[in-house]
């Protein structure tokens, strides 16, 4: 097996409406500069996710708007709600999809992990705790 093939295969499934698939890759799609690489990022979780109806999207599927509790494995614990970068303010909870954090997120299920850089550049890995759909 490739070493490609055995990275996207310890990957968790992804699934995300299309409303929010269709806006995430338009919005990834124009990121250039120092964003890029988070942009690029986001576009490779995109790009595997299951896209469905935003109706049929499961209640405990992260997509924007969700309110994400999750832990990483050097112990970080936190709830973060996920939105776009213009909406995101860490001090008030709201985290941007276009971080890496935001990116690792988007569409995993509660009780999913998935390998994840920190911005320190250590390796870690990030599970889904509980998910909370805003109203």
């Amino acid at each position: 097996m490739s070493q490609t093939a055995m990275k996207s295969a310890a990957l968790p499934r992804l699934i995300l409406g299309v409303e929010d698939h269709g806006k995430l890759m338009t919005m990834a799609n124009g990121i250039t500069g120092p964003m890029a690489n988070v942009a690029d990022q986001l576009m490779n979780e995109l790009d595997r996710a299951r896209v469905v109806a935003q109706s049929k999207l499961p209640a405990d599927a992260v997509r924007l708007g969700s309110v994400v509790s999750f832990t990483t494995t050097d112990g970080f614990d936190r709830t973060y709600q996920l939105v776009f970068p213009g909406e995101a303010d860490i001090s008030s909870g709201k985290v941007s999809v276009l971080t890496p954090i935001g990116a690792a997120l988007i569409g995993l299920r509660e009780g999913q992990s998935i390998p994840w850089t920190a911005l320190d550049g250590r390796r870690l890995s990030l599970t889904v705790v509980r998910v909370e759909q805003s109203q």
